[in-house]
């Protein structure tokens, strides 16, 4: 064989397509992550909106069984009456106080609505302060919001006092979400990242599809229930629904519930995720979409948007909720 030196023509060959119309090389997925089935419908199904057509035919329905019922029992209340007065009288006394109690229950849930409203309104509201004059009309009426909160008592103490000498909007509505939203938002979070633990959890363990799709409804129904409460909504039965519905309709319009493994290699680590079983890598991605949703939760029940320095890191909110669950030295 001939040792002498070979001389290589580098220059690109006539006719030969330039580097930058390339196609781009193809993302390979994480090992052993299956696509996420449970979190990512039970998101999509509770963020569909219905029809005209659908709405129209519930709302005949709920008001045609409704008379049925009414009549039905008017007539049973008038028979019993009629056979044995004194447990006729006994039941239209039990179902008039039905009714009344019926009657009290929807006005809590038009009451919660109301509040959920307010909540609206004030983060429009902060969205639109421009000056100072209106940043402080703002911060009154946030500290109006949470003045029956005991909680927050000390922290509005020290808003009153600091916030005579802030001269800047910007500095006003930072010092107004340091006292009274950054402790909400620790808590929010606490929430959150139960709620990511336990449908992690379940899925991994429970080998049931139908149950990984309802411990998320469930699980999400219930964390986006108390983080509405930390933040001061109140949602009641119906007001719980259309607040999740909000939620979720937020989180498919960012495009966040589309994906879940994408933080997952990151925050565990490649060879974690190549030794996972099956079952286990739907939980960790589950986890991951269930923490999103709590964000979302966040973002759509606090009275003021994040700040950039204060809004919470979805991939560090999986990081706290899901690597207790796995070691990385393995």
């Amino acid at each position: 064989m001939s040792k002498k030196p070979v001389l290589f023509d580098l220059e690109e060959e006539a006719g030969a397509p330039p580097v930058a119309d390339a196609p781009p090389v193809p993302e390979l997925a994480a090992p052993g992550l299956p696509p996420p089935p449970a979190m990512e419908q039970a998101a999509r199904i509770a963020a569909r909106k219905p029809s005209r057509l659908a709405r129209w035919f519930w709302a005949l329905l709920v008001a045609v069984v409704g008379a049925m019922a009414s009549v039905a029992a008017w007539d049973f209340a008038a028979g019993l009456i009629a056979r044995v007065p004194v447990l006729g009288w006994a039941v239209s006394a039990g179902l008039a106080v039905l009714v009344l109690l019926a009657l009290a229950m929807g006005l809590r849930e038009l009451a919660a609505l109301s509040r959920l409203r307010r909540v609206d309104t004030l983060r429009h509201q902060a969205a639109e302060v421009s000056d100072l004059t209106a940043a402080r009309a703002f911060t009154s009426r946030l500290e109006g919001f949470y003045k029956d909160r005991e909680d927050l008592s000390w922290h509005q103490a020290r808003l009153a006092e600091r916030k005579a000498d802030i001269m800047d909007g910007d500095a006003l509505l930072l010092l107004a979400e340091e006292e009274l939203l950054v402790p909400l938002d620790a808590l929010a979070l606490r929430e959150v990242e139960a709620a990511a633990r336990q449908v992690a959890t379940v899925t991994a363990i429970v080998p049931m599809a139908l149950a990984d799709i309802l411990t998320a409804l469930v699980s999400s129904l219930r964390m986006i229930r108390r983080v509405a409460g930390i933040y001061g909504g109140r949602p009641g039965v119906f007001s719980s629904w259309r607040l999740t519905r909000a939620v979720l309709a937020h989180l498919a319009a960012t495009g966040a519930v589309a994906a879940g493994d994408d933080l997952l290699e990151p925050v565990l680590g490649g060879s974690v995720l190549s030794k996972l079983s099956r079952r286990f890598g739907e939980g960790l991605v589950n986890g991951a979409l269930s923490a999103r949703v709590g964000i979302a939760a966040m973002e759509v029940c606090r009275p003021m948007p994040f700040s950039d320095r204060r809004k919470p890191s979805t991939r560090k909110v999986v990081q706290r909720a899901l690597t207790g669950l796995f070691s990385k030295e393995k």
